[in-house]
């Protein structure tokens, strides 16, 4: 989804009253750290970060950021950033969009630097976001989106059978078993491909019955547990059984959310993206859907907390530039952008209780309530390989290839041997 080129002027006017305001009494004159950086991202879905650095570019004509997209993919964007930060030197990016999850391990390899917290307005964030950008006490990012996964549903499908969305496991289980199929709809679909996204997935089923899979900044595996067995179970058992379609095993976050934007789920796990897009004009259930937190064994589950934050590159070539574009891209009426263009999860709090963004955005109280509530993936300077040590096992479990206990044994040791290298 890419905007109007009319949309785009608005923002790019807004955007550069913007930067004059966060850049006031300011010159951007090349010295102190200061010129031009590299901003390095995941790819831009809804095309909004462009001109937002326009702004900032016209603003800032000494201290010009080159936008340097890189795939929607986030095991792939990984990869690139990873491989670029190890090259030692400078390499390519000044300032990093990074996942939360990897801000422990860009710190601990030493890619990314220590930010001083007072340059930045950590106390209007949402509380959660901030433990994103910490590691072993010290900031090392900015929250820059955050994000809680929702559980999508048919709401014109539910009203005409009476019945509230499911609070619990229990209730979407037979709701998927029993309801879906008067429809002629697929029942419940994540992502359940193995990639990030099944990390994602798999973690907040643990956590949702009250386990967690590591402790101690990763240095301590709990996985092996009753509520992990319980959490995978539940997953396989819907696959084995029919109301998580086998189609569900080959989705990412754009593959499921097109199944039910196109009318295919009653209810589909996701993040809020892709309530907004399938609330767009041309979507099939436009006008027909919901959203509530995600739902647990006994009552509402444990969403995983998502969302990107701003690291500076270790050899980034102007840390006073970068500093100054981080607080610039997470100002309030630039947060309100991220939201109103981007589609995107602001990480300032105040924003989540404006009425008018409620009125555009009804799911924000919502939201607001998931991240509360949220909880990290497993913190580890070695989060990759344990990202793909999960995604792996609990891949197997959901194709029968292991019973949901072996799964977890097997997770067991494997994250053991991840943590003790």
């Amino acid at each position: 989804m890419r905007w109007t080129h009319a949309a785009g002027r608005g923002l790019l006017v807004l955007a550069v009253v913007l930067a004059g305001c966060v850049s006031s009494g300011a010159r951007a004159d090349g010295g102190g750290g200061r010129g031009p950086l590299t901003l390095a991202t995941a790819g831009d879905l809804t095309g909004y970060l462009g001109p937002l650095l326009a702004g900032w570019n016209r603003a800032h004509p000494a201290e010009r950021v080159t936008l340097v997209e890189l795939p929607d993919s986030a095991d792939e964007t990984h990869a690139q950033m990873t491989t670029d930060l190890r090259g030692g030197d400078r390499g390519r990016f000044d300032v990093l969009n990074i996942d939360v999850n990897w801000t422990s391990e860009f710190a601990a390899a030493g890619w990314i630097r220590p930010l001083p917290p007072n340059r930045f307005p950590l106390k209007t964030f949402l509380p959660p976001v901030v433990d994103t950008a910490t590691y072993e006490g010290r900031l090392y990012a900015v929250p820059y989106v955050t994000n809680a996964g929702l559980l999508l549903y048919r709401r014109d499908v539910l009203d005409k059978e009476g019945v509230p969305p499911p609070r619990t496991w229990a209730e979407l289980e037979h709701d998927a078993r029993t309801i879906a199929p008067k429809y002629g709809l697929d029942g419940y679909a994540g992502q359940f491909l193995p990639y990030e996204g099944l990390t994602v997935n798999a973690a907040e089923a643990v956590y949702s019955a009250g386990g967690s899979i590591l402790g101690d900044e990763g240095t301590r595996v709990t996985v092996n547990s009753d509520a992990a067995r319980e959490g995978i179970g539940f997953l396989a058992r819907g696959v084995r059984e029919g109301w998580i379609p086998k189609a569900a095993l080959t989705y990412k976050e754009e593959e499921s959310k097109r199944a039910f934007q196109d009318g295919h789920l009653l209810f589909l796990r996701n993040w809020p993206y892709a309530y907004a897009v399938a609330s767009a004009k041309g979507s099939k259930v436009a006008g027909k859907i919901g959203a509530v937190t995600l739902p647990g064994p006994h009552g509402p589950g444990t969403s995983v907390l998502g969302g990107s934050n701003l690291a500076v590159n270790t050899h980034a070539r102007h840390p006073d530039s970068a500093a100054r574009l981080i607080a610039y891209l997470t100002s309030e009426p630039v947060q309100r952008q991220v939201l109103t263009r981007g589609a995107l999860p602001p990480v300032r709090a105040a924003l989540y209780q404006d009425p008018d963004l409620i009125r555009r955005f009804p799911y924000l109280p919502t939201l607001r309530t998931a991240v509360l509530t949220a909880a990290p993936r497993p913190k580890s300077p070695r989060y990759d390989q344990v990202s793909l040590v999960v995604q792996a096992v609990v891949h197997d479990a959901l194709t029968g290839r292991q019973t949901p206990a072996a799964a977890v044994r097997r997770l067991a040791r494997e994250l053991d041997a991840v943590a003790s290298r």
